[in-house]
Order: structure tokens, then C-alpha cells, then sequence
């Protein structure tokens, strides 16, 4: 249900932003805007620029979301979405200066959300003690293409990536007996981590 829920809505936006191209300036991510509108963290990763960006997250996401969803439970799927999206967004800020052309260029697109999918299946599978080659070969192929392939911000997938290894982590290898314990303050240190280093970045950047 998560799943679907997240991909109509990844779809419904494409297709509003064909009609309403405005709605896309007032949602999509780019560091020099972050702190006065800090909503653009998340609502970029449900924006795509177009059909074959969207094709190929949707795909994926339908590919792994799934499984996890299953996994990990509704609740813990949607955090781990949402807030490896902000993990992706987040260190795209980080990795940027207030004085490069990165601080003013746009990020959009669910890869950082996916990226931090395919770090917690790894976690899943070492957990259960399955073979985890395919999503470690899947996640070093796209790794490199962030790096090779112009357009794509390979800072989002990096992003993404840690904040879902760590909140996969802290799902998957939780002690049975207090794993909703686990779950609930591990999201919310996780989250309080982000919102905190982004926050100390703008500091820094002296636009706080």
C-alpha cells in the first residue's frame, strides 16, 4: 500500500507539473533556498523532469519497495523513504559551498529515497543471513553512473544511501523483544541528525 501510495503520488505530480509548470519551482530542492523553505527537502524526491527519470525510480522503487514494505512493516518503510529523501537532499547541501554553482543548482528526483531503499535490503538480507551480492553489484553499478553520467547528482544517491543503511540497520538488527523502542528513536535521532547538520551547515555558509 505504501508502495503504490508513493508512486501515484510521484505520478500525479509528474503530471500536474505538465499542466501547472510552476508547482515544480516551489517544491524541487536546491541548497540556496533550503533554510527559508525547508519543505523542499522532501517534496523534491516526489518531482521528476521527466518521463524516463520517473520510469526508472518508479521501477525501482516497485522493485524493492515491495519487499521491504513486507520486511519492515508500513510505518518503518514510509520513514525509511521519507527520510533517506531528506538524507539525499541534505547532503547535497553539505557538499556544496555558498560560493559554487552547486549551492544554486536545482536536485530533483525519488533516487536518494531508492538509493537508501537498496542500503536497507542490504541490511535485510545480512540479517537473515541471504545472499546479498545482486544488491551490492546494483548498488555500486548505480553508484558509479552518479559519477559518470552528467545530470544525475550522485551527492542524493550518497545521501540517501547512508541514511538508509543506517536506519536499516537499526530496523533490521533491533532486539525482537524492544524493536518498537528501537524503531521509534532510532527515526527520530536519525532525523534530529539531519535537520541538526543541515542547520549547522547554513551556520556556517552564514545564511542563519
Amino acid at each position: 500500500m505504501v508502495t503504490y501510495t508513493i508512486i501515484g503520488i510521484c505520478a500525479a505530480l509528474f503530471l500536474g507539473s505538465r499542466v501547472l509548470p510552476g508547482l515544480v519551482n516551489s517544491l524541487i530542492f536546491l541548497p540556496a533556498v533550503g533554510h527559508l523553505q525547508p519543505w523542499r527537502f522532501l517534496t523534491t524526491a516526489f518531482l521528476h523532469v521527466n518521463f524516463l527519470h520517473i520510469a526508472v525510480n518508479m521501477y525501482a522503487l516497485w522493485i524493492v519497495g515491495a519487499y521491504l514494505e513486507r520486511m519492515l512493516g508500513r510505518w518503518r518503510y514510509l520513514a525509511l523513504f521519507l527520510i533517506s529523501a531528506v538524507g539525499g537532499s541534505a547532503a547535497v547541501l553539505l557538499l556544496a559551498g555558498p560560493d559554487s554553482a552547486a549551492w544554486f543548482t536545482p536536485v530533483v528526483g525519488a533516487s536518494g529515497a531508492v538509493f537508501g531503499a537498496f542500503a536497507a535490503i542490504l541490511m535485510v538480507l545480512r540479517r537473515t543471513g541471504r545472499d546479498a551480492t545482486q544488491i551490492l553489484v546494483l548498488i555500486g553499478i548505480n553508484l558509479v553512473l552518479g559519477f559518470v553520467v552528467q545530470g544525475i547528482s550522485w551527492q542524493a544517491h550518497l545521501g540517501g544511501l547512508i541514511t538508509g543503511g543506517v536506519l536499516g540497520a537499526v530496523y533490521a538488527f533491533a532486539p525482537a523483544q524492544s524493536r518498537l523502542a528501537w524503531g521509534v528513536t532510532g527515526t527520530a535521532a536519525v532525523a534530529a541528525a539531519l535537520v541538526a547538520a543541515s542547520m549547522l551547515k547554513y551556520g556556517v555558509a552564514g545564511v542563519l
